[in-house]
């Protein structure tokens, strides 16, 4: 067989300079292997020569290269055994395969085997540095989507080792494999969603859809639109037809967060799909059967709920198959070093910065603390911390201001309403102590009607009423 022609670059080893991928070439003609890594370094790649297919399996093993050029046709081992091996043992290196004598059977065999892909002799060198470069490229994706996938899990872990924590994992491992359905109870802020994700990703169902609903934030006319779907022109403005939340998780997960803010009305409707399976979308009238594993979750106590009419009993008996109770933070306060730590990486990842670090008085100035926000107030005042602290470490200094207001909100408020009659008086003191409540969640309306207890639009209506000036939300 007649070489290609050599190209300038000559055969070069891992000391030829910094370079983004290493190519493997494996090849019984030194022409060849001069050649291709002639070409390659050109391109920008560092690349590694093997005669034999024994050779090419001892450099995989120590030098782990993105992307293998291999010959089918080697002295000893050949091609077809060395992609098997390397597929068995690094399933994440891509391989093309070379030969001069190829045939369809052998290019669907390797292509079986997971080589990306098949190239003849003599080489056309465009083609070589095309496949290469689709080659990396997948590797890339390849790669991109495991740290992905490493990250989302990494975000729905429990962080702590508390025996509080630890009794909760447990738990979630027992009851994640199965498809009963769970009622998660907890304070503001402790981590239901996280629980319920947590318990999604160790199911079964991991590979199906987990489909999320905040109940409190759905207004009551929009909710069975919302939950079940509707057909085009069953009200105004349903100018499309629209799947729902049962509909768009079915074969997976729903998880009905804030379950008891929603209204007698919806809550039985909502029972109704549970105990039948089916639904029937807003103006349609066919019956759709959905296959859906329900996780509810809810800040509220739900035996006082019921006492009051404000929650059906029925409904609390279908949820509640498996209770699982988050703890609060100041029950577990070990857990807090932890959680900064993570934290701290978090953000630093998120905004592509070096992490700070944060001294041992600072951790124990924030263990002190009662957290009455749970979780989601620690992670808020760390990102505050890693933003306003301008040195690279955050010391026990940097912490009180943080607290100030807070502190300051414990003072019993001084209302200055100037009115005459008892409305006008109502008005001053409501007007006051709305915009004192926006301050205290820093503008956000959702949080901070649901702290006062009053239905998000309500309060808007009361804001826009008053002509307060809301930043935030």
């Amino acid at each position: 067989m007649t070489p290609p022609p050599f190209f300038p670059g000559g055969l070069q080893g891992r000391e030829s300079g910094p370079m983004n991928k290493t190519i493997l070439i494996v090849d019984d003609e030194e022409s060849i292997c001069q050649t291709l890594a002639g070409i390659l370094v050109d391109e920008g790649y560092e690349t590694i020569a093997a005669a034999s297919g024994e050779e090419a399996l001892r450099v995989v093993e120590e030098e782990m290269p993105s992307l293998v050029l291999l010959d089918i046709w080697l002295p000893g081992m050949d091609g077809i055994e060395v992609l098997n091996a390397i597929k068995a043992g690094h399933p994440q290196i891509q391989v093309i395969m070379m030969s001069g004598h190829g045939t369809i059977e052998t290019a669907v065999k390797a292509t079986k085997l997971g080589a990306f892909d098949f190239i003849e002799k003599p080489l056309s060198l465009e083609k070589v540095i095309l496949a290469v470069n689709h080659a990396l490229a997948l590797a890339g994706l390849e790669e991109e989507n495991i740290l992905l996938k490493q990250k989302v899990s990494h975000e729905y872990e429990l962080t702590g080792a508390s025996p509080l924590i630890q009794e909760l994992k447990e738990m979630i491992g027992i009851v994640a494999p199965t498809n009963a359905w769970i009622l998660i109870m907890g304070e503001n802020g402790t981590g239901k969603e996280l629980v319920a994700r947590s318990i999604h990703r160790q199911s079964r169902r991991a590979q199906k859809p987990f489909i999320e609903v905040n109940c409190a934030a759905i207004p009551e006319d929009l909710i069975e639109s919302e939950l079940f779907g509707h057909e085009r022109g069953s009200f105004t403005g349903a100018t499309a037809k629209k799947r729902g939340k049962f509909d768009l998780a079915n074969e997976g997960t729903i998880f009905l967060d804030e379950v008891a803010d929603m209204s007698l009305k919806a809550q039985a409707k909502v029972l109704r799909i549970l105990q039948e399976k089916k639904f029937e979308r807003v103006g349609g009238n066919r019956l759709i059967p959905t296959d859906v594993r329900v996780l509810a979750a809810t800040n509220k106590d739900l035996e006082k709920e019921m006492e009051a009419g404000r929650f059906r009993q029925d409904l609390f008996y279908r949820l509640n198959v498996i209770p699982l109770r988050i703890p609060p933070l100041r029950d577990r306060k070990e857990d807090i070093p932890p959680l900064v730590d993570r934290f701290l990486k978090d953000f630093a990842f998120k905004e592509n910065e070096s992490e700070k670090r944060i001294t041992d008085e600072a951790i124990s100035v924030l263990t002190g603390h009662n957290w009455l926000g749970n979780v989601r107030e620690l992670k808020n005042i760390i990102e505050r911390l890693v933003i306003m602290t301008p040195t690279a470490v955050i010391s026990k200094s940097d912490i009180p201001l943080l607290f100030e207001e807070r502190k300051m909100s414990k003072v019993a408020p001084e209302w200055d309403i100037a009115a005459d009659s008892f409305r006008g008086a109502k008005q001053d003191f409501e007007r006051q102590y709305i915009l004192r409540k926006l301050r205290e969640f820093e503008g956000n309306i959702s949080r901070t009607a649901e702290a006062i207890g009053l239905e998000r639009s309500h309060l808007h209506k009361k804001i826009k009423g008053y002509g307060l000036e809301v930043k935030g939300d």
